[in-house]
């Protein structure tokens, strides 16, 4: 059985968050004369306009500590330079008076907006995840006994704590998330299916989990608001859906899957225009989840 120290909690982000961020080169000047500073910004943003860069501040403080001129300008993207041309040329022009500008050097700037703060405090806790700090050693111990009843049942032909894989019977939809869901439901008062030919699906093993859920649920909650999957393998999409309409609350899974649609193969969880979205975190355990499934 793998040691919480011998694996770490990965969070699945949407493609625009896992990209790195993509850097424009440019050309800017220092800014000599300060008084001169709102003339030239006017003039430089006929003369070299940037069009869909609306985030990014023209005038900005010199990041050479050492400089004697506190404030500089972007003066246009390197892309806008005509081939051939210096930058000492970009600024002369006879439309143009560059009195108050010093020499051009090339930077570097986002092509894309800055996060916003709930984006940026979001973002602390992706990078904290992708360190291996986001999770103290006693989360990862918890999560380390919940994979690890998923990984039993399993064995037993159940696939999640709370119920097991039965689409091998009279329902080929069944998938073991699916059979979670319903079993949850179940435990309100609700569900659609009967059980009784599967006697390790009852609702009642699923206390531990239920009992470990950190959610601050008033009343009573819509099937799994607030809850946490642990499942030893990557969800498919019927699956992946079937949780967004369940509104889990995080899901953690083991081994990655061929079609699986929390990370592999799609990003369910990462679809702007679904109206509900929770956090995937992947590997929990993967050396055992691997072999598992490699019977």
């Amino acid at each position: 059985m793998d040691k919480c120290d011998t694996w770490d909690v990965l969070p699945v982000l949407s493609d625009e968050k896992s990209r790195d961020t993509e850097l424009l080169p440019a050309y800017a000047a220092p800014i000599i004369e300060k008084r001169e500073t709102t003339r030239l910004v006017k003039e430089l943003s006929l003369i070299y306009p940037l069009p869909g860069l609306q985030h990014i501040k023209r005038v900005r403080a010199c990041k050479d500590k050492s400089s004697p001129h506190p404030l500089e300008v972007i003066v246009c993207l390197a892309r806008d330079v005509a081939k051939g041309v210096l930058p000492a040329d970009l600024l002369r022009s006879q439309s143009f008076d560059s009195s108050g500008l010093g020499e051009p050097f090339l930077v570097e700037i986002p092509a894309s907006p800055p996060l916003t703060r709930p984006q940026f405090e979001k973002d602390k806790q992706v990078t904290s995840a992708l360190r291996g700090q986001l999770f103290t050693a006693d989360q990862k111990a918890k999560m380390q006994g919940y994979m690890t009843a998923a990984v039993q049942a399993a064995k037993s032909e159940q696939i999640v704590a709370v119920g097991h894989d039965c689409k091998r019977g009279a329902q080929p939809l069944h998938h073991a998330v699916m059979v979670c869901i319903d079993l949850v439901a179940c435990g309100q008062g609700g569900g659609a299916y009967n059980y009784e030919k599967y006697p390790a699906c009852q609702f009642s093993s699923s206390e531990i989990f239920r009992n470990g859920c950190n959610s601050k649920e008033t009343g009573q909650p819509y099937i799994c608001t607030g809850y946490d999957l642990y499942v030893t393998r990557e969800p498919c999409v019927m699956c992946a859906m079937a949780l967004v309409h369940s509104r889990i609350n995080r899901v953690f899974y083991g081994a990655p899957s061929a079609d699986g649609a929390l990370g592999t193969k799609y990003k369910i969880h990462c679809q702007k225009d679904l109206n509900h979205h929770f956090e995937v975190f992947k590997a929990v355990m993967l050396n055992a989840c691997e072999a598992l499934h490699k019977k």
